[in-house]
């Protein structure tokens, strides 16, 4: 029999976190590159080794046309890049197509698996026509035919033109048109539903509620088909549902990583989890999401240790305690603020104290008390700064 991996080479993939971490390999959504993990990269990688890859003819991978392409070939390049990093066994976490790859090992390799997370994915995509039918539109049109549909699939309208939005629709348009093709025949042939009783790994089914590419309907099917399988499905959210609402995302793979991980291996700490979730819940709500999105898209290896540490510090542990309200915290940060001539934070805080609740008249009057005790000059710029960024709000 030929070799079904034969005509693909192996893909482009990046590891991140600790050497000694537990191992954990990310599989990626048809038409977006291992960038579409990066909302929960720095919290993962901080006590697992993450490998991530890309589809062929996506981010960095060679190109492969059909019929090189399945979900089987696929599934065991995994294994192959698990060969490679000498892991025996090995976390699995995968979106859309990525996770179906993750299903397909559980049936068909689940010695080397410690534990699936199958996110905004089905064993079943539909009628294979219309995955075939895309195909034949990106080989005559091009995968730029589609940027103008995949917006309102992946996430809500608007989403788009945020920078992880704009960045992922990139990824679409400079994904190859023949492996994309390739990769939508492999979803055509995909059907796991008869197997899924075969999976015996523990297994976490993610679903954006909003998602019309995969309907929750489909994450209950593969649910209810897995015994003992766990559902989240996340409200407000589409199919890309971790770069959308990457918080309760995040936190579903945590507490499910914690629960699954051998006993004596490196472990995520659900505190962490759980004060990441919240502070980016509240770092959204006091700085709004376009910010807060920027911030993320514009996350590096270098600056995601220091963007988990705030999200997890300053946002989930003080912002998020109960003995001050918001408005109460906003007045005491401007103060801050203009005593340390941080001037690009207090810009962005006095934004902040809009969104908490002062008025234009409360924030003059927290200014003029700063001048009391932090000097005049202080004051003066800060005060040129709020009249700035107030008159945005005018």
């Amino acid at each position: 029999m030929t070799d079904p991996t034969a005509e693909l080479r192996l893909p482009h993939t990046r590891l991140d976190g600790p050497p000694d971490g537990a191992p954990l390999i990310l599989g990626p959504s048809l038409g977006t590159s291992m960038r579409v993990w990066e909302p929960q990269l720095a919290a993962l990688a901080r006590d697992h080794r993450v490998l991530r890859w890309d589809l062929p003819g996506h981010g960095g991978s060679a190109p492969a046309s059909a019929p090189a392409v399945s979900v089987a070939a696929l599934a065991e390049q995994v294994v192959r890049l698990a060969d490679e990093q000498g892991w025996e066994r090995f976390a699995y976490a995968g979106i859309s197509l990525g996770g179906a790859v993750g299903l397909r090992l559980a049936v068909h390799h689940p010695d080397r698996l410690v534990s699936l997370a199958v996110l905004c994915s089905s064993a079943y995509f539909g009628a294979p026509e219309s995955w075939r039918d895309r195909a034949a539109t990106v080989l005559a049109r091009g995968t730029e035919s589609l940027v103008a549909s995949r917006p309102g699939v992946w996430f809500a309208p608007g989403f788009e033109d945020t920078p992880a939005g704009s960045a992922l629709v990139d990824d679409l348009r400079t994904a190859d048109d023949k492996s994309y093709a390739a990769c939508c025949l492999a979803v055509a042939e995909h059907d796991l539903r008869d197997e899924l009783a075969a999976v015996t790994v523990p297994t976490l089914v993610v679903a954006g509620r909003d998602d019309p590419a995969a309907p929750p309907s489909h994450a209950r099917t593969s649910a209810d088909g897995i015994p003992g399988a766990s559902l989240t499905e996340i409200a407000a959210a589409a199919h890309l549902a971790n770069v959308e609402r990457p918080a309760p995302v995040l936190a579903a793979l945590l507490n499910h990583l914690e629960a699954t991980s051998p006993a004596g291996a490196s472990t995520v700490n659900v505190g962490d989890a759980t004060r990441h979730g919240a502070g980016m819940a509240v770092r959204r709500a006091v700085l709004g999401d376009h910010h807060v999105d920027r911030a993320v898209a514009r996350t590096t290896a270098f600056t995601a240790p220091f963007q988990d540490f705030i999200t997890r510090y300053a946002w989930g542990e003080i912002w998020t305690r109960p003995g001050l309200d918001r408005r109460t915290r906003s007045c005491v940060t401007l103060t801050a603020l203009v005593a340390g001539g941080h001037h690009d934070e207090l810009a962005m805080h006095v934004r902040a104290a809009v969104r908490n609740g002062l008025s234009r008249e409360e924030i003059r009057e927290v200014l003029l008390q700063s001048a009391v005790y932090c000097g005049v000059p202080a004051a003066n710029k800060a005060f040129t700064i709020a009249d700035d960024v107030l008159s945005e709000h005018a």
